[in-house]
């Protein structure tokens, strides 16, 4: 095996053991100890191992058993605790929300509540306190599963030090301390035929709490807990600011005495979660006079085409670049000196927001006035330069430019390149982000995750949708209408089962497929089931993904050639050339071809490079 402190890896046994020591140390039995020392004391009165047959009407049920033809209800389901009579330190334990909810709020409190102490602020402190080896993720407490600031697992959720833990059946409980929120989820998904999946409920409930509740940053749950920082390497901890950051840091300086427009959503924000515009409204020196919005609009979760307004909170006017026009107008940017563009990107050449950039920088060379982009970084890495380059009679509101579909630039860099090569003539200006590594990934950035659209509510979809975004325009959901975008590919006339042994006989690097039945519940398909393939990141810097998306696209046509319409896909890969050879060839000789125009666009994508 390994040396002590070098791995983790989850058992059940582990919690087997433990409930057999609590045995032998008390001298009683796991089920009568707990009663006694822990739900009685608290009142958790609708608790057990192995529940009466009185009150086994309320409890949800499993699948059925094949040997007597009964549903399972109130009988443990897994196997080994099932022979160890229904009691065990691993599994059996049947509850309620209610009671639940008491012990998470004595943990909150400190292992007491209503002057009932069950444990000592001292051991729940070591329980929440990583105990595995901190450079191996997921850190694991005292049977808790502790999150990481700026690990990808957690995305948008809660901030470190927050800890918790699933269920086979679906279950789940989070917990905190910062905010003092705890969130439970207890579900059935083995009901009726072991086949369901609770993971994308989990994650969507996970995220709505903690933005109802409000972001706090990992920085600040390190300050209000200082023992973690013991536990979080300076690599974890290093934080990258952003334009917005470094311009406010200087007081706003370039901007003294001018009347200022800013093209933003709902992810220009600083670390702190305060938006750009009002940063912008109260600086001294500078006037904020209009806001400009692109596709989705300034909340960042509209679909379609969408109306000018005004902001809520300042009353300024809101003018949207993706309704009735594209560009601002002569009209919408009258009485301004200066355009500023603060919006995250995420890397691929047909996210819409870099279009925005391309647009507004030309209205303003129209105008003559002067154009800042406050640089943010690529999700996705700066450094990867994936797929094929766009041919330049594709251009489009979702194609600016010819690049590549994961293009290694950051947004400031874009704009430089787009002014140069396009002769745009901006008055441009770059500012800069500090501490930024061009290789990182946002989860390495110390920032906090902010959905930069709709559909892309995780870094792991964010890293997926260059390659899955690929068939999108043919007749397939990618999962849009589900708790997951991105991490699905289905239509109602694929086999679920055959095209994911397909896939995976691929041997696809990053990536594993599982079969999934999804209905959407809006968007292609909408209240349709969907059969088709659900992908797991493995390994994302193995992952190529545009050439995930040619795998994707070949297995189809390959199938299904009479179903899929492959034609489809050609706005947004951008590359018709690869159309026949995608019918014929093997999806490994379509990435060669398209390696010497990738070299040729590095070369000129070094020119414009910040960092």
């Amino acid at each position: 095996c390994c040396p002590p402190g070098i791995r983790f890896t989850y058992s059940d046994i582990n919690f087997q053991i433990l409930g057999e020591v609590v045995q032998r140390i008390s001298g009683e039995p796991l089920a009568s100890y707990c009663d006694e020392h822990i739900f009685g004391p608290l009142g958790m009165k609708d608790t057990f191992f192995d529940p009466p047959p009185g009150i086994r009407h309320r409890i949800a049920p499993t699948l059925w058993n094949r040997k007597n033809g009964k549903m399972l209800r109130g009988t443990v389901h897994d196997e080994v605790a099932y022979r160890m009579g229904g009691v065990a330190g691993h599994a059996g334990l049947f509850s309620t929300v209610d009671d639940l909810s008491i012990f998470a709020r004595m943990i909150l409190n400190g292992g007491t509540i209503e002057n009932m102490k069950i444990l000592e602020p001292s051991t729940v402190e070591r329980m929440t306190l990583p105990q595995s080896p901190s450079d191996r993720l997921p850190l694991r407490g005292l049977g808790w599963e502790v999150h990481v600031p700026f690990a990808s697992n957690g995305d948008a959720l809660f901030p470190a030090g927050s800890f918790g833990h699933t269920g086979f059946t679906g279950t789940g409980i989070w917990i905190d301390p910062v905010s003092g929120t705890y969130v439970i989820l207890l579900t059935s998904r083995l009901h009726p035929d072991g086949r369901g999946n609770a993971e994308p409920l989990r994650s969507q409930i996970l995220s709505l709490v903690a933005e109802a509740v409000g972001r706090i940053s990992s920085e600040e749950a390190l300050e209000r807990r200082p023992l973690l920082k013991n536990y979080y390497g300076e690599g974890s901890r290093k934080k990258v600011q952003t334009g917005l950051e470094v311009l406010a840091a200087g007081e706003f300086s370039p901007l003294t005495g001018l009347r200022v427009g800013l093209i933003t959503n709902h992810s220009g924000l600083d670390s702190g979660g305060r938006r750009a515009i009002d940063l912008f409204h109260r600086a001294p020196g500078l006037k904020l006079t209009k806001i400009f919005t692109p596709e989705h609009g300034l909340s960042g979760r509209n679909e379609g085409k969408i109306s000018h307004t005004r902001d809520s909170l300042t009353g300024l006017p809101v003018y949207s670049l993706y309704g009735n026009v594209l560009k601002p107008s002569e009209k919408m940017l009258a009485g301004l000196d200066a355009l500023v563009f603060d919006i995250q990107d995420m890397g691929v050449r047909f996210y819409t927001y870099i279009t925005t950039l391309g647009y507004a920088m030309e209205a303003a060379a129209r105008k003559g006035i002067a154009f800042y982009v406050l640089d943010r970084p690529n999700p996705i890495t700066g450094s990867a330069v994936q797929g094929p380059i766009m041919e330049k009679n594709f251009k489009s509101f979702t194609g600016y430019f010819p690049l590549p579909i994961r293009h290694g630039m950051t947004v400031g860099e874009l704009a430089q390149l787009f002014n140069t090569e396009n002769r745009i003539g901006a008055k441009l200006h770059v500012i800069k982000m500090a501490g930024y590594d061009r290789t990182s990934w946002y989860d390495e950035t110390g920032l906090p995750w902010v959905n930069p659209s709709p559909n892309l509510r995780t870094l792991t979809q964010g890293i997926l949708y260059p390659g899955v975004a690929m068939v999108e325009g043919a007749n397939v959901s990618v999962g849009r209408g589900t708790a997951t975008p991105f991490e699905l590919v289905g239509a109602p006339w694929i086999d679920a089962d055959q095209l994911t042994q397909y896939l995976n006989g691929r041997q696809i690097r990053g990536v594993e497929f599982t079969r999934a039945h999804f209905t959407p519940d809006r968007d292609r398909f909408k209240n349709r089931e969907c059969r088709g393939v659900r992908i797991l990141l493995t390994d994302r810097q193995a992952l190529n993904s545009p050439s995930l998306g040619i795998e994707i696209a070949s297995a189809l046509y390959r199938l299904y050639p009479k179903d899929f319409e492959i034609e489809k896909m050609l706005p947004l890969i951008g590359a018709p050339w690869l159309l026949d050879p995608l019918k014929e060839k093997d999806p490994h000789f379509i990435v060669s071809q398209w390696q010497e125009p990738l070299e040729t666009f590095r070369g000129l994508r070094l020119r414009y490079l910040l960092y």
